[in-house]
């Protein structure tokens, strides 16, 4: 499908400023970390005091049953507006790819990340977390937080990037969609990393492991792909 651009632009900027306030909950995150070190195993789900039974959904209800903490909460969150930038990205190839490796990887991150993308989301739900940080944190102020590729945390597009992507046709298309799907898969990776040395929950620290494999093979396919055309 082509994409409208005003609807477009108008997600691109949910998606950015979601990201913008889980970068700042993130640099919490991290200097709690390096201050902590282990002694976060402790804490509960952001109330700084030891998890009990009664802080955790029942295992029937729950799709990620066990102890959880911050990290995981910060990893769904993070990653759930990340996948959906990559399939606005995907959707963008319709019409406009022509590359036949480029069009198969598409499928597979569609196929991938949009059942990643409702896994996460119930997580939070059974967690009794919201979908966005910026849910848990009404009263931080969006402003200049706004993220863009250069920020290095998490290799999301900007604006201005997916504009010229969805300018793009056929070979332009193909390179400079391989070359931004490269940037973004990293940051996923460098997210799921992180989720996999700081999780403590098991199916998060499981779907972590998954986005480092699946996603760095498919750097690996889109390298050769630029190496190609």
């Amino acid at each position: 499908m082509t994409a409208n651009t005003p609807a477009l632009n108008r997600r691109l900027r949910r998606l950015r400023r979601r990201l913008a306030i889980v970068s700042t909950v993130a640099a919490g995150g991290l200097l709690l970390v390096a201050c902590g070190g282990d002694d976060m195993e402790g804490m509960d789900h952001g109330s700084g005091s030891s998890a009990s039974a009664s802080s955790t959904p029942a295992a029937g209800d729950n799709p990620a049953p066990g102890a959880f903490n911050d990290a995981d909460v910060m990893f769904a969150q993070m990653m759930i507006p990340h996948h959906e930038q990559a399939l606005e990205m995907s959707e963008l190839a319709e019409g406009r790819a022509s590359d036949t490796e480029v069009k198969a990887l598409v499928a597979d991150i569609e196929k991938a990340q949009d059942p990643e993308i409702r896994t996460m989301k119930s997580w939070l739900k059974a967690w009794g977390k919201p979908e966005s940080a910026e849910g848990s944190m009404p009263g931080m102020h969006h402003g200049s937080g706004d993220m863009d590729h250069g920020s290095g945390m998490s290799g999301m597009m900007s604006e201005a990037d997916m504009n010229k992507l969805q300018a793009a046709k056929g070979t332009a298309f193909d390179r400079m969609f391989a070359e931004m799907m490269i940037e973004h898969h990293k940051g996923a990776i460098t997210m799921a990393e992180d989720e996999q040395k700081n999780g403590r929950n098991a199916t998060a620290r499981k779907l972590a492991a998954d986005v480092v494999k699946t996603q760095s093979a498919e750097v690996e396919k889109f390298e050769k792909v630029l190496d190609r055309i």
